[in-house]
């Protein structure tokens, strides 16, 4: 989706004033400046226009360094961080379904991790990440320590997976904790689209209530959009819970998602025990099996 603000980010006035102040100036002075003069301004309107577009800044093969300008505590070991891209009208350059790669060195090695951004390309000059930090993590730790104004290294896009609208008739998403973001990426880009008439469940499993990220916001879009439902799952629920209990199983599946279709594609993220547990589940339902890597045209996908 193009970023709305474009047009915003270079004023009219600062185009029509100054290239009528040009001509005028040049007819003042002589009348033969003016077809000059009209050149130029064309030429200086173009450059000007042209600066204000949204420009990408990702490089595919190429670390880049991006400044961390806040930091959102979410819970004591989750937090949404943000970071400034150079210019005010940049843009991360992300296709849907798309991750970045972030790299540290840490100990003496570069360690590099995935992640998905909750922002998107209609964010300019800014991205933003949601880290859950793990005591064994590495890239996780790195960046719970770090401090506004001090930088990451990132390259993209990286991934299999690239979304276009309509490409299937319905989604079924299984997430667990932090694989929620590459599946709210996918779910904003189809209900901020008044022409993707996808369908999709969403099953979003997690231990405690507390442990739902982005609740709000997935509530917020469920409400909105009756082309997307969402059902939560946990393993530990509080008294009076009406969602699911215990693990996800191809029984859950079955009763929120639609079946196996042509049209139909399962999109699985989260902890290794579960994706696994996830793959052995829809094959059970009729699913054509997850390869071990996993491509677009694959009816199952593991991000």
């Amino acid at each position: 989706m193009a970023p709305k603000q474009s047009l915003l980010s270079t004023p009219l006035h600062g185009i029509y004033i100054p290239a009528g102040l040009l001509v005028l100036g040049a007819a003042i002075i002589d009348k033969n400046y003016v077809p000059h003069a009209i050149g130029l301004a064309i030429l200086l309107s173009v450059f000007k226009v042209a600066r204000g577009k949204p420009t990408k800044v990702l490089k595919p093969d190429v670390f880049q360094d991006f400044e961390l300008v806040d930091k959102t505590v979410i819970s004591h070991n989750v937090a949404i961080y943000k970071f400034a891209l150079p210019r005010p009208n940049n843009i991360l350059g992300l296709p849907i379904g798309q991750h970045v790669s972030i790299a540290a060195n840490i100990d003496g090695k570069e360690i590099v991790r995935s992640y998905t951004p909750t922002s998107s390309d209609a964010d300019l000059g800014h991205f933003n990440l949601l880290v859950k930090s793990y005591p064994t993590g590495n890239i996780s730790k790195y960046l719970a320590n770090l401090k506004i104004g001090q930088t990451i290294r990132a390259r993209g896009p990286k991934g299999q997976f690239v979304y276009t609208p309509n490409m299937v008739r319905a989604f079924a998403m299984i997430a667990g904790g932090t694989g929620i973001t590459p599946m709210l990426q996918i779910v904003r880009a189809i209900t901020e689209n008044p022409e993707d008439k996808t369908e999709i469940d969403l099953i979003f499993a997690n231990v405690n209530k507390e442990d739902i990220l982005l609740k709000e916001d997935l509530d917020e879009l469920a409400e909105k959009h009756s082309n997307f439902r969402v059902h939560y799952v946990l393993n530990n629920p509080p008294e009076g819970w009406k969602g699911g209990v215990g693990f996800v199983t191809a029984d859950l599946i079955k009763d929120w998602c639609p079946g196996p279709a042509k049209d139909v594609k399962v999109l699985i993220c989260g902890p290794p025990p579960m994706v696994s547990a996830m793959k052995k589940a829809t094959t059970a339902l009729g699913f054509e099996p997850a390869k071990p890597v996993s491509k677009l045209d694959h009816q199952v996908f593991c991000f």
